[in-house]
């Protein structure tokens, strides 16, 4: 029997794999879209059972190949780009998609845990799995709200586990594929190791400079969610997944520079020394992002703590710090 790790060789999906992996779960079936070849390095230390292209899995499961073989489907596939403007492919890749996989899944009566995200809340400031929170600032957000409603219209059809997951601001190993929609860490790591310094938005939203905030998590942190609920298979429902406290852009930087400086054998330095140094610099907010950006994010994990998951979540200084030191030890290899 088969565990299904779709966006398999994306950031969240590939950690997910390897998870399963480091546990023995031999009998994992990638699925995923290798346009961009590159991706394939997120998967060559994980053990799998088979590979399959999206198409080839969808066509595939509806012909009937998979009916009695999958013990779970764990739907991590997406387009995440939330600059994305075609909606025609954002709502087919990202809505239609997680369809088709639960109703093959409520039909085999086997469990469903797929990535939703918390980019259905728009501009907040309230964070809670509840409809009237709920309002979507660009398309990416929309297909994952609509999904999140297609599965509240029939929850009562579900024979097995369905889980929703909506992820906060997750960064971490894996993710350097993704380009321009990497991680605030994988970028600033990248410009401080070029340039000496980072380059932070201005202030916007009521904000000062660099002062926006989301809810940062660690993919660490996302893995060890979507592994619970596998685990506990009779808790169904829709769930933040970010630590339940908003850090400043100014955090990620200053642990950013600060986890460099340490590898550097230098003392770690303070916000306003960087500021002071030019080590932090604030551009001007792009004015195509107004009306589509979310200053503030914070995650109310109250249902997710409520289903059993008691595990701490990773500080920005905690996770940040150990995803550079792992930057940075690739980098020296």
């Amino acid at each position: 029997m088969y565990i299904v790790v779709t966006g398999a060789a994306g950031f969240i999906g590939s950690n997910i794999v390897k998870a399963l992996s480091e546990r023995g779960e031999h009998e994992v079936l990638a699925v995923d879209d290798l346009k961009e070849g590159d991706k394939f390095v997120n998967l060559v230390d994980s053990d799998i059972a088979d590979y399959l292209d999206k198409d080839d899995f969808l066509r595939e499961l509806g012909n009937g190949a998979f009916d009695g073989s999958l013990a779970a489907i764990s739907h991590q596939g997406a387009c995440s780009d939330t600059t994305e403007t075609d909606g025609r492919y954002m709502m087919q890749n990202n809505y239609r998609y997680s369809r088709e996989l639960f109703e093959f899944c409520v039909d085999e009566q086997i469990p469903y845990v797929y990535a939703s995200s918390a980019a259905v809340y728009g501009a907040g400031p309230q964070f809670r799995e509840e409809p009237k929170l709920e309002a979507p600032l660009n398309v990416y957000g929309y297909s994952k709200y609509l999904f999140d409603q297609y599965v509240r219209r029939n929850w009562s059809e579900r024979s097995s586990q369905v889980v929703g997951l909506r992820y906060f601001n997750v960064y971490g190993q894996r993710e350097q594929h993704k380009g321009r929609m990497a991680s605030v860490a994988f970028h600033f790591f990248h410009q401080y190791r070029a340039h000496g310094k980072v380059k932070l938005f201005e202030g916007s939203g009521g904000y000062g400079n660099g002062e926006q905030r989301r809810d940062f998590v660690s993919v660490e942190d996302a893995v060890a969610v979507n592994l619970y609920f596998l685990d506990h298979p009779r808790q169904s429902g829709i769930f933040n997944v970010g630590t339940g406290a908003a850090q400043s852009f100014n955090d990620v930087a200053v642990a950013t520079v600060n986890a460099c400086r340490r590898h550097a054998n230098q003392a770690p330095i303070k916000l306003i020394e960087m500021q002071q140094q030019g080590i932090i610099e604030y551009v001007p907010f792009p004015p195509e992002l107004g009306g589509k950006y979310q200053s503030y994010t914070q995650a109310d994990t109250t249902a997710l703590r409520g289903a059993g998951y008691a595990a701490p979540f990773l500080t920005v200084e905690e996770g940040v710090g150990g995803y550079i030191e792992t930057l940075l030890a690739r980098a020296s290899v």
